[in-house]
């Protein structure tokens, strides 16, 4: 059984907003549900913007800023934190693309930082029994928007209807580029063990 790996956490620096200065329980009860409820999906946030941004430093600042926006628009989130947090993270990535658009591309691969689970926590899943970095290497591959869709399902584990609303994409799309990315990440698979080229 290996150890749970992880990740070293974004450094996130909230500014000050009219809810941190009121002082009494309303406050200490709003923070004390952000820190319960959102608090515990950073790792998930962090993993999800570097697979998307390919760039540890990149994912940083898209983190921080999903974390300022999701404290600032907390009293909107409806139950699912996690869906709702990547959804900001997803928002937040799409902003920096195009703010960014005149970067020629974030080209970083994804190494050992990733917050993958370990071996026994992958037990029974797709990934469940091929080698970490090989799945890293290889899934940084798949194109998009085949590789969102099997980072959110496999890796954060959300369902096809959390999924489907995250992305804005019905859930048979869903499903479909599921299957698409897992019949692709097949055959990458072989292609890497025959020591062929990507896709």
């Amino acid at each position: 059984m290996s150890a749970k790996r992880t990740l070293p956490w974004p450094r996130l620096v909230f500014s000050r907003t009219r809810q941190d200065d009121q002082s009494g329980e309303a406050g200490a009860h709003a923070s004390a549900r952000f820190r319960a409820l959102v608090m515990p999906h950073l790792d998930a946030a962090y993993s999800y913007a570097r697979f998307l941004a390919r760039d540890g430093t990149v994912a940083e600042d898209i983190v921080q800023d999903a974390f300022l926006r999701a404290w600032k628009g907390f009293e909107m989130c409806r139950g699912s934190e996690k869906q709702w947090l990547l959804t900001i993270v997803r928002n937040c990535f799409y902003d920096w693309m195009r703010s960014n658009r005149h970067i020629s591309g974030c080209t970083e691969s994804i190494d050992d930082h990733m917050n993958i689970p370990g071996d026994d926590e992958l037990e029974g899943t797709l990934l469940g029994r091929l080698d970490m970095e090989t799945i890293r290497e290889t899934i940084n591959q798949l194109p998009e928007p085949f590789r969102e869709t099997l980072i959110l399902r496999e890796l954060n584990d959300l369902t096809y209807r959390e999924i489907a609303t995250l992305t804005q994409a019905p859930v048979g799309t869903v499903m479909s580029r599921l299957a698409r990315a897992r019949d692709m990440l097949g055959k990458l698979l072989v292609n890497y063990n025959q020591g062929g080229a990507g896709l």
